[in-house]
């Protein structure tokens, strides 16, 4: 986040991302307790259920989120400064992470299965 790494700042690049989100993909979220997250009272309404809070030292609480952060460890290491890769950068990561096939999807991706929860 260019602006810095505060609240505020949060805030408003997760509601520019979502923003793009269809409503029927954003029914809540799960979140640790990071500073970050203080004004999540600025993105409640972009989640029909809400959003919760996982316990602290509780990472089974968010097992995606944790999945997750260990692809993207694959790309950009924990010490990685963020701010010195472009947004293709990021983008070409996602893309790769969200066409990978995963097990625990019966081998589809999880762009597939994104794409055929919002066809429904």
């Amino acid at each position: 986040m260019s602006d810095g790494r505060n609240a505020e700042a949060f805030a408003a690049a997760a509601l520019g991302a979502l923003a793009t989100v269809p409503a029927q993909a954003r029914l809540t979220l799960t979140w640790d307790q990071g500073s970050e997250m203080a004004r999540h009272d600025l993105l409640a309404d972009l989640f029909t259920d809400g959003i919760y809070f996982a316990h602290p030292g509780s990472p089974w609480m968010r097992a995606t989120n944790e999945n997750t952060n260990g692809l993207l460890r694959q790309y950009f290491p924990k010490t990685t400064d963020l701010s010195l890769h472009g947004v293709e950068d990021l983008r070409q990561a996602e893309y790769r992470i969200n066409t990978r096939p995963r097990r625990v999807l019966g081998w589809r991706t999880a762009a597939e299965v994104f794409e055929s929860e919002l066809a429904g």
